[in-house]
């Protein structure tokens, strides 16, 4: 059982990326997907900065691989690979659900959320670079992502502004990130991808929306300190 989930993680992490080659041109919800188009939302990061799922397909796959080879039997690493294929595995269809329906995809996102959580909190204190780090930038960016959709879709079906829309889930991904890297005191990746993701959400509205720019700036100082932190544990 351990060793067939142990190889399962490594297909799901084949099928997770391999969805990007089936909806090659994805580059955010289209305006027109929401009742009220969201042109430019200010929720939404500067584009550069979903180039980090370069990163995350080729790190997870190489950590799964590696631990496919070296640690198949390992009950630390079940733990954590558990939840992780679970989170895969409503990854591999979120691109063709997204690309069809925003509200389905804010839902699954959350949904590839919160069983990434449970891995990163189960990843084992060894093989940090193989584990840990991989599965902490995942979460991360998740993180950030899913608060993002919630504001996408608040604002684009009129339950809020597009500035309210902004700034109140901001503040959530940050009450979210702050939470989790302080309580896990580990996995610095976790909250670097989150710092990412909130500078480049300052970035997209620094000629616009200067509060909201503010906000993510700061917001993204905030998370020096438990990202700091989290550095230091691990050295130690």
């Amino acid at each position: 059982m351990i060793q067939t989930v142990a190889y399962l993680a490594v297909i799901l992490c084949l099928t997770f990326a391999g969805s990007t080659l089936i909806i090659p041109e994805f580059g955010g919800f289209d305006a027109d997907q929401f009742p009220i188009p969201q042109e430019n939302p200010p929720v939404q990061p500067a584009g550069y900065a979903f180039a980090i799922w370069g990163l995350i397909y080729i790190w997870l796959l190489a950590g799964m691989g590696y631990g496919a080879l070296k640690r198949r039997n390992d009950a630390s690493w079940h733990a954590m690979r558990l939840p992780l294929c679970a989170s895969l595995a409503v990854g591999t269809i979120w691109l063709p659900v997204a690309v069809l329906s925003p509200v389905w995809a804010a839902i699954l996102i959350w949904a590839m959320l919160l069983p990434a959580l449970i891995a990163l909190f189960r990843a084992p204190l060894s093989d940090t670079a193989w584990a840990l780090a991989p599965v902490g930038l995942y979460a991360g960016w998740l993180s950030a992502a899913s608060c993002v959709a919630l504001g996408l879709v608040a604002a684009g079906y009129g339950y809020l502004n597009e500035d309210g829309a902004a700034f109140i889930f901001i503040f959530v991904a940050l009450v979210l990130a702050s939470a989790v890297q302080t309580q896990l005191k580990r996995a610095p990746t976790y909250g670097i991808a989150v710092i990412w993701a909130l500078i480049a959400i300052g970035v997209a509205n620094l000629n616009s929306k200067s509060t909201v720019a503010a906000l993510s700036v700061g917001g993204a100082l905030a998370m020096l300190r438990p990202v700091w932190h989290a550095w230091k544990a691990g050295r130690a």
